[in-house]
C-alpha cells in the first residue's frame, strides 16, 4: 500500500485486491489529522529498528488546561508508555526533551513511569530541560544533552492563592523532597550540591536557582554525557543489544 499527501488530502494506492470503504478511509484521515494536531506528526508505533521516540515539548500540562501554549499532555504519554511496555516489538525508548517544565504531579508521573519500564531508555535534552523537566531528563537509563541546551534548577513554585499557614509550608517541603529524592536517585549528583544549586541567589534576577548549559550539567553529575541524536541513538542500540545478550 502506498500513501501520499496531495493538496492536503490523503490518497491511498493498493497493490493488493483490498481497499478501504469510504467510512474507513474517512476514519483514517481523521486519525491522521488528529495525530498531527496532538503530537506534531504521525503517531507511529515504533521505527523499523524497534525504537520508540517520545517527545516532551513545551509545558507539561497538568489538571488545569491553559490555552495558547504548546504542551505535552500526560494523559497522552502515560498510555503510550503502557503500550510500549506491553509491545514486544518495541525494544527501546528515546525521550527527547525541549520543555519549560510545568505541573509537578504530571511531570513526576511521566518520569516515574519511564523509570519503571523494562525496555532500555535514553533521554536527549534539546533546547531546554527546565524545572520539572530535570526529573524527566534523568529518569532514563542514560542521558544526553546537546552543547547549547540549558537546564534550570530551582525550588518548586506555585501561582494563585496560597494559605499562609505552616501546613502549606510543610506541603511544599514534601513536594520539594519528592523531586530532590528522584533526581538524586536517578543521577550522579550529590544531594548537597543539588540543594546549593536550587537555592542559589546570585544567578537569576527574579528567581532563586541555577542555569546549567550543556557540559555544566554533565560536570555536576546531573546528565551522563554531552551529545546529539546520533550518539543518543547509538547508546540506545547498545543498551538494547546488552539486554538481548543478558536475557
Amino acid at each position: 500500500m502506498d500513501e501520499t499527501i496531495k493538496n492536503n488530502e490523503i490518497t491511498t494506492d493498493y497493490d493488493t485486491d483490498g481497499a478501504y470503504s469510504e467510512g474507513e478511509n474517512a476514519r483514517y484521515v481523521s486519525e491522521f489529522a488528529e495525530s498531527i494536531k496532538e503530537f506534531g506528526g504521525m503517531n507511529l508505533p515504533e521505527s523499523k529498528s524497534g525504537i520508540r521516540v517520545i517527545p516532551i515539548i513545551g509545558e507539561i500540562e497538568g489538571h488545569v488546561i491553559e490555552m495558547q501554549k504548546k504542551v505535552t499532555k500526560y494523559e497522552h504519554i502515560i498510555p503510550i508508555l503502557t503500550q510500549i511496555e506491553e509491545d514486544d516489538d518495541v525494544e527501546g525508548v528515546l525521550l527527547m526533551l525541549n520543555t519549560l517544565g510545568g505541573d509537578v504531579e504530571a511531570g513526576l508521573a511521566i518520569a516515574e513511569l519511564v523509570r519503571s519500564i523494562s525496555k532500555p531508555s535514553v533521554s536527549l535534552v534539546l533546547g531546554g530541560g527546565h524545572s520539572i523537566g530535570v526529573p524527566l531528563a534523568v529518569c532514563t537509563d542514560y542521558s544526553f544533552i546537546v552543547p547549547t541546551a540549558t537546564m534550570t534548577l530551582h525550588p518548586i513554585r506555585t501561582t494563585g492563592l496560597v494559605i499562609g499557614v505552616w501546613q502549606s509550608f510543610e506541603y511544599f517541603k514534601k513536594m520539594q523532597e519528592r523531586i530532590i529524592s528522584f533526581i538524586v536517585a536517578c543521577s550522579d549528583i550529590e544531594r548537597p550540591r543539588l540543594m546549593d544549586l536550587m537555592l542559589n541567589t546570585t544567578e537569576m534576577v527574579n528567581d532563586v536557582g541555577s542555569i546549567l548549559i550543556g557540559q555544566q550539567a554533565v560536570d555536576i553529575g546531573l546528565i551522563n554525557e554531552v551529545g546529539g541524536l546520533n550518539v543518543a541513538l547509538k547508546k540506545l542500540k547498545e543498551l538494547i543489544e546488552e539486554k538481548k545478550q543478558n536475557s
